[in-house]
This record gives C-alpha cells, structure tokens and sequence, in this order.
C-alpha cells in the first residue's frame, strides 16, 4: 500500500485518467468551469475512497458541535438512493422533517431524524440547496461527501480515510477503490482516520506518519466512534431506548445495508452481541415488503427472536412489516479535541471575514 500510495504521488498509475481528474481541477481553479462562493462558511466532509469512511457519522458530531456553539448549521448533501430527481429538496427544514428515505436517500432522512434544528437538504447541483440553506437562516455549511464536488468553494476541505482500509492498493476505480488519483490530496485542508481503535491504531499511527511526511503542512487528526444507545423501533414509527440487558437474553439475526458492514460486526463483538446469523446488503438497500420478506425467514430460520441494525437501516424499515421486535445501534463519531477547535475556529473565523467584508 504504502508503494503505491508514493508512486501515485510521483507519477500516476493511470496517465489519461489522472491526466483528466488534473484538468477538471485546473479547469475549476481558472474559471473555466464555474464555482460558487457563499455569503457563509462551508465546511466539506469528504473521502478519496469508494464506500464508507465514517463521513456521516462526522457530519452529524460537527453539526451538533455547531449548534451547541450558537451557530446555525445546515447539511448539505447529494442524496444518494434517493428516488427525486428535484434540483432542492428540503428534507428538514429543522423543526420538522419533511421528505422520507425512499425519495431522498437513506443517510439525509437519517441526519434530518438525528439532528432537531439543523435543516438538511439535497440536490445533484449541489450550489442550489446550499443557497437554499443560505436563505433559510443557516451561518454555516456542512457539504457532506463534498471532496470531489468542485463546484461549491469551501473554506475547510477535510478527507476522511477508515483506519481499517486506509488507502486501499492505491489505485483508481476499477483497479482500485480510489475515486481520484491520489495527487487530488494536495488540494485537501486536512485528513481524518476514523473508526480509530485498540486493533488497528498502530497501522493508523503509521498511515498518519506517511500523510505527514508527504504533506506536512496539513494535520492529521483520529476520530474513533462508539455506541451511545441501542433503540427499539415501535410499530407506529417511535423509538425507545432500551439498555443492553434486554438483549442480554435475546437471539439476534443482524443485518445491514451500509459500505463496510465489517463496522458494523466490530460494534456488535464491542457491545458483546453474538447474533444467531449476520447478513450484509448491498450499500444504500431499499427495503420494501417484498425484500423483508426473505429477510424476516431467514431470521427465523437461524432462531432468532429479535432484529438488530444500524439507524441508516432503521429509518428505512418503518412502516414495514417486520413479524420480530426491531433494534438499532446508535453511534456517534467521537474525534480529537483538536479536530473539533480546527472546525469551530475555521466557523469563527470566516463568519468574522464575512461581517466584516458586508
């Protein structure tokens, strides 16, 4: 890994593509093609890799952050699995949430569920829920998996990478799990290892060092996550806490449709959850009575007696008809103090630039 993510740097492993992603930055980066500045600080979240590097869970901690210190945050995010094809979509305006799942994607209902007084809202042309947002009363922008989207100018870019991937082979899709070239780094802020723990800090110790030494002048930062609660969604859509003595005696078939369900076993060996069986779905699943159907026999062939999975499944399940008492884990990012100040200053500071500069 540690080869090829040197090699890149030095010279691209796939000449035309990397050569293409350069010009779409150049292009950007002189004018060529348009990108927009807001009237507020925006705040990008995003990854170099496919699949989960823990963006979500961030997003929502940097929200709360910014709301407990007197800002008006707003997430703006694409919506992936969504079925709209609206250029804004409103999925909460923050005192009520407004659109479900199967229209704007798993992760926005989720946030919007998660996150009372923080409007999320969504659109492909990301610019325009952003203004949106903007004209709503938001002083700052959460721009959820927003590294490769070029076309909003943010005043703090930082790349998440999983401490248990990392960076993969360093290759470009699809001989790797790369979406850009590597080289795309050098316009980042800073970077993030998440779901940093006991069994993989001392690769992520050394991944930190490789980072530092290419690029010295950008922080890196650790974010591990933990289990806040574990939840029981009532027939009627409602959620209880429940502690985890009442799974104790209970027979569990878990399942989940997210990038890494790896993660999501690691919680459950965590909270000392055997389950009667595990099924991984597909990243961003739609459930629907017919898909929950198998789901519901094969629980009940591996004995079980309950269902447990992760809040991104549980906010699409509602309404269905689940024939088990249905729970979810509840997780929340848990990053370095230092990575929290370097948001809050970066809020600060460009709130300041703004007022100064009207």
């Amino acid at each position: 890994m540690n080869r090829n993510f040197y090699y890149q740097l030095g010279r691209p492993l796939s000449p035309l593509y990397s050569l293409t992603m350069r010009l779409r930055e150049q292009f950007y980066h002189n004018g060529v093609f348009a990108s927009y500045e807001l009237d507020v600080p925006v705040i990008s979240i995003g990854n170099l890799m496919l699949g989960g590097t823990g963006k979500t869970p961030l997003v929502q901690h940097f929200a709360r952050l910014l709301q407990a210190e007197g800002f008006r945050p707003a997430i703006i995010s694409r919506g992936y699995g969504g079925a709209t094809k609206a250029r804004i979509n409103v999925v909460s305006d923050g005192d009520k949430v407004l659109l479900d799942a199967a229209y704007v994607g798993d992760e926005p209902r989720m946030l919007a569920e998660s996150l009372p007084g923080v409007p999320v809202l969504t659109g492909v042309v990301r610019r325009l829920p952003a203004a949106k947002a903007v004209a709503m009363g938001a002083n700052v922008l959460l721009l959820d998996d927003g590294f490769q989207h070029l076309a909003v100018r943010r005043n703090l870019d930082l790349v998440l990478f999983s401490a248990d991937k990392l960076a993969g082979n360093s290759r470009v899709f699809p001989g790797g799990d790369l979406r850009e070239p590597v080289r795309a780094l050098y316009r980042s802020h800073a970077f993030v290892l998440t779901g940093t723990d006991e069994s993989n800090i001392e690769q992520a110790v050394s991944f930190r060092k490789l980072l530092q030494d290419k690029f010295p002048d950008r922080p890196v930062f650790f974010s591990g996550s933990r289990a806040v609660a574990l939840v029981r969604q009532e027939a009627d859509g409602s959620r209880t806490v429940v502690r985890q003595e009442e799974l104790a005696n209970r027979r569990c078939f878990a399942f989940c449709g997210i990038a890494r369900p790896d993660g999501f076993q690691k919680t459950l060996k965590q909270l000392a959850i055997e389950p009667t069986a595990f099924n991984a779905l597909p990243d961003h699943h739609a459930y629907s009575e017919r898909t929950a159907r198998p789901l519901m026999q094969r629980a009940k062939q591996s004995g079980a007696d309950c269902l447990l999975c992760t809040e991104k499944d549980l906010v699409k399940i509602r309404g269905l008809s689940v024939s088990l008492p249905l729970y979810g884990v509840i997780m929340q990012a848990a990053p370095e103090s230092s990575l929290d100040n370097l948001v809050l200053n970066c809020a600060a500071r460009n709130q300041q630039q703004i007022v100064a500069s009207a």
